[in-house]
């Protein structure tokens, strides 16, 4: 649910850092209009703020325009582009090279002194760590909550795709240990959710989620869990996906799962595979019955959500299986106890492959007949990987 945003005053701006001290926005605490709720449920989780960086899109005002416009943000670059960028001769004359890709610009810099970095340290932190710190606070600041402030716990619960930046050589654990281990701690994955604790002061649960494509998705299912066992009491999740590397384009297998032409064309006719993109979301969740009693601005209501595994039962690792997507998704409706027939959209993974889009669109189908659906032809399905390309972990 749509609501305006106070002014954003973070990493960038004259806002206070997080030292401890509440940052005076100079506005009431939220109180807009929330989502028909009914009874605050047992289960339910509000959405109480948000950020995101996506390509075309610096916040989630911008992204809500790019989509409403049925904007395409995936970049085209020149040949002097891809040169610059390093891209080698033979494989720019290539037939197979497209040179596209969905692009965040400026994911290299960062509000150091905001967070207390110094330059040496802040340089060797990875891109995608400087960007989530920067969403997080962000969505922080857009749920009216001053970390320092609060009386509770916060947790986080994310994921970001592997390090591309300053790859650590093994060899160098034998000559200087304490360099690698800094370098490992600034790139690494794992360290991603404990960095965001430690620099905002929070003391919930800290935990690295990897799930591939399913990343932030599986974080906001284990962040929901986590406020529904009171291990916190308002809860981070999210992903994150950059590497200097994406403008630089991709090479196209036929027959692979990235698109020939440079376009994302989910559920088409004409799909033919996903443009790799940078992307990063961020959403700050709490228990709904706390959301309302404090006034929170609510944008929307999680009713439920679920997790398995397909296992052994598709015809390849990598491949999509319809049974299990079959049973996650009516599982996930029964824990909401939401009827199929009142749902109106489907944000899908939609990755525009030909073997992808139509296993979803059958598991969508026989999860909602095996739930009770009787209506034909009024729920839409869409996917923004249309407009924005395929942001791996940041895609849930």
């Amino acid at each position: 649910m749509h609501a305006d945003h106070p002014e954003r005053r973070g990493p960038g701006s004259s806002a206070a850092p997080p030292d401890g001290t509440a940052p005076d926005t100079g506005q009431a605490p939220h109180t807009g209009e929330a989502p028909d709720t009914g009874e605050a449920g047992l289960l339910d989780i509000a959405v109480v703020g948000m950020d995101c960086r996506f390509p075309g899109a610096r916040d989630p005002e911008e992204f809500w325009r790019l989509i409403r416009d049925g904007v395409e943000a995936v970049s085209r670059f020149g040949e002097a582009e891809l040169r610059a960028a390093g891209v080698d001769e033979d494989i720019l004359r290539h037939p197979d090279f497209v040179g596209a890709a969905g692009v965040v610009p400026d994911g290299d810099t960062f509000d150091a002194d905001f967070f207390g970095y110094p330059p040496a340290e802040a340089a060797a932190l990875d891109p995608q760590q400087r960007i989530f710190l920067e969403c997080a606070w962000r969505a922080l600041e857009d749920a009216g909550h001053d970390p320092a402030a609060f009386p509770g716990d916060i947790g986080v619960f994310a994921g970001q795709t592997v390090s591309t930046h300053q790859p650590a050589p093994l060899e160098a654990l034998l000559t200087s240990p304490m360099d690698v281990f800094q370098q490992m701690s600034s790139n690494d994955k794992d360290f991603l959710p404990t960095r965001v604790c430690h620099k905002l002061g929070l003391t919930g649960p800290g935990i690295n989620v990897q799930t591939a494509c399913s990343t932030s998705l599986v974080a906001v299912h284990m962040a929901a869990q986590s406020l529904l066992n009171a291990e916190c009491d308002m809860v981070l999740a999210g992903g994150v996906s950059w590497t200097a590397l994406r403008s630089r384009g991709y090479r196209h297998q036929p027959g692979g799962i990235m698109s020939p032409d440079g376009h994302c064309r989910p559920f088409d006719a004409d799909a033919a595979g996903f443009v790799p993109a940078d992307g990063a979301g961020v959403v700050v969740l709490r228990r709904l019955a706390d959301a309302l009693a404090d006034g929170d601005r609510i944008y929307a209501v999680l009713k439920g959500s679920a997790v398995n595994n397909d296992g052994a039962d598709k015809v390849g690792y990598t491949a999509p299986g319809l049974t299990g997507q079959q049973r996650v998704v009516a599982q996930a409706l029964a824990n909401a106890d939401v009827h199929p027939d009142t749902i109106g959209y489907v944000e899908a993974h939609g990755t525009a492959t030909r073997l992808g889009d139509p296993v979803e669109l059958s598991a969508l189908t026989r999860a909602y007949r095996s739930r009770g659906a009787t209506s034909t032809g009024r729920c839409a399905v869409g996917s923004v990987k249309a407009n924005i390309g395929h942001t791996d972990v940041a895609a849930g």
